[in-house]
């Protein structure tokens, strides 16, 4: 990846730790990884032993108490290797922070440093059935019963559903009426009984995996509630200005490697007796996605930057989370169609990043919903309906 304003020093010796371990461990399994469907425990260790999963986490949990900007070099340099792998960046930030912040003691002492370190992975179970992008819309119970709360209902296209060894909840205390206002947030391990389990068939995405998490009378200690009762959505939900910038950057890591794999592949292939650089039509095209790409790769590390310094975000994530995702569909796509028929075969990497990279248009909050976002910040809640 190429320097920014915002790389320090350290930064970009962070950087080139990660991009080692991207090109040098990551990229020669991520096929291997997508065929088997699962990210590898030892890998993960090895990733978390080298500092790069949640680095924004206090050291005494086993981050190295940075700044968010630190997620972002990271996460770009990992999904060049392994789009996929990125996940393990975004739900650990995301879940890590939620925890540091909400959890007990005893989850924070135990969950965190496995966390961290790679030794567990922890889901997000927000989405149902019926809500999609009405995320408010959640029908999973969560009642109260002694020192217990019992679950029942169900979340579906949860990332990581049958990999996680635990996961954020999120489900309904209050009336339907209520809205976000009756929703409360719970930390549920995976084990507990009356939870299972299914994977869907996706078109990408196969080593991070998506399923539903059924609950069946699951009784959860009232200590793991994540913030207040009724509260839990609005206080926990705000995490995810932080995931939304992540995704991002996840999306045009891969991008951009697939733009230095073309810029290379055009000096030496030849066509009509010159190299296809010597074509217009061919770098033109290239030219434009690698402007848009470091155009919206800076927009992203500025929303990470804006949560460091403590600035009003919401909007600038809104932004990092709709366009990087379309616009490195599109400059995959490009890559693809200029390497030919080769690569319309599984033995170039574009058409797996090509199907990875899709899933973002919609996973995680779809362009209309960040859209809506971004215009209710910009014009205010009450002139913007829907």
């Amino acid at each position: 990846m190429y320097p920014t304003i915002f790389d320090t020093e350290e930064l970009s010796a962070l950087r080139a730790t990660a991009r080692r371990f991207a090109i040098g461990r990551l990229a020669p399994g991520a096929r291997a990884r997508e065929q088997a469907g699962v990210f590898g425990r030892e890998i993960l260790a090895e990733m978390g032993g080298l500092g790069l999963i949640a680095p924004e986490l206090p050291e005494e949990v086993g981050g190295l108490g940075a700044g968010a900007l630190y997620s972002g070099v990271i996460i770009e340099e990992i999904a060049r290797g392994d789009f996929n792998m990125g996940y393990v960046n975004v739900l650990g930030s995301l879940n890590g922070q939620i925890l540091a912040r909400f959890g007990n003691p005893a989850i924070r002492a135990h969950w965190l440093p496995g966390l961290t370190s790679g030794q567990l992975m922890v889901a997000i179970a927000l989405t149902e059935p019926r809500g999609g992008s009405d995320a408010a819309n959640l029908g999973l119970r969560m009642e109260r019963a002694g020192d217990h709360y019992i679950l029942n209902g169900e979340k579906t296209s949860i990332s990581a559903a049958d990999q996680a060894a635990g996961a954020v909840v999120f489900a309904r205390t209050g009336r339907p009426e209520d809205r976000a206002r009756g929703i409360s947030a719970i930390f549920v391990p995976m084990d507990t009984p009356g939870i299972s389990t299914t994977r869907f068939h996706d078109l990408g995405q196969h080593a991070i995996g998506r399923g539903s998490i059924f609950f069946d009378n699951v009784r959860v200690p009232a200590e793991n509630l994540l913030g207040e009762e009724g509260k839990g959505f609005v206080q926990v939900m705000q995490g995810f200005d932080f995931s939304r910038s992540l995704i991002g950057l996840q999306c045009l890591g891969t991008a951009r490697q697939s733009l230095d794999e073309t810029w290379a592949y055009i000096g030496g292939r030849k066509a009509f007796g010159k190299p296809l650089a010597a074509f217009q039509g061919i770098t033109h095209q290239l030219a434009d996605f690698d402007t848009k790409i470091e155009a919206a790769r800076l927009m992203c590390l500025n929303a990470l930057w804006l949560k460091d310094s403590g600035l009003p975000h919401v909007a600038e994530a809104a932004m990092a989370k709709w366009w990087p995702p379309l616009l490195a569909y599109e400059a995959i796509h490009a890559c693809l169609l200029i390497h030919g028929h080769a690569a319309y075969s599984t033995e170039l990497p574009f058409e797996q990043r090509l199907r990875d990279v899709l899933g973002l248009q919609i996973g995680d909050g779809t362009a209309h919903i960040m859209k809506n976002i971004i215009a209710r910040e910009r014009a205010g809640r009450d002139a913007v309906s829907g």
